[in-house]
């Protein structure tokens, strides 16, 4: 068929397994913020923020759904957010966040990287010092100034605004996601997306 249609197909593949991987992974963000906060989002800012994410990633809604009434089901398992600390070659500083329902085998898993890549994990607060844990949020730009909005929410957390091709970014410190979540949500911004960051200190 020809050199464009290998083309066409491989580039179709490559965006499909991303798709796929970005939907592993909020299915997994929906049953933590479910079992941690209940299936209602009103109620539960978490799980709004990761129904957002789903969307910016075109998660179909009835995948949103049903990842939601399967994480109600009491024989869910559990998936657990655990850290882990280590350092790469020439003492790089590393932090690897993973959302697990077996921390032995993760526990296995993640040594062998680091042991297979001449690297070392490290205990628990070795590392992590020396990243500063964020919230962000990314909103809808509608021709809003960005000094001024800096400016509005700086009394709820907000410590960074700034404008790029896709929105405003806005950062915080990790705590203060509900608070800066329900003030943009009160004022009627649109929220594209949410996350969280561990940014190293500089």
């Amino acid at each position: 068929m020809g050199r464009a249609f290998e083309f066409r197909k491989a580039r179709k593949m490559k965006r499909w397994a991303a798709m796929s991987k970005a939907f592993t992974r909020i299915g997994k963000d929906i049953v933590m913020a479910v079992k941690e906060g209940g299936p209602d989002p009103d109620s539960n800012s978490r799980l709004r923020a990761v129904i957002q994410n789903a969307k910016s990633v075109n998660m179909p809604k009835e995948n949103v759904e049903r990842a939601i009434k399967k994480a109600s089901d009491k024989s869910q398992g559990d998936y657990k957010e655990v850290l882990f600390e280590g350092y790469a070659p020439h003492g790089i500083a590393i932090l690897i966040e993973t959302a697990t329902d077996n921390n032995t085998r993760t526990v296995a898993n993640i040594r062998s990287y680091f042991n297979k890549c001449n690297g070392s994990l490290g205990t628990s607060g070795s590392v992590e010092f020396m990243f500063d844990h964020t919230c962000n949020f990314r909103i809808q730009a509608d021709g809003l100034d960005v000094e001024e909005l800096e400016l509005d929410l700086i009394d709820f957390g907000c410590e960074e605004v700034f404008l790029d091709e896709d929105g405003i970014v806005i950062y915080a410190p990790f705590e203060q996601f509900g608070t800066l979540q329900k003030e943009l949500e009160s004022r009627g911004f649109t929220i594209l997306s949410s996350g969280f960051e561990r940014i190293p200190q500089v």
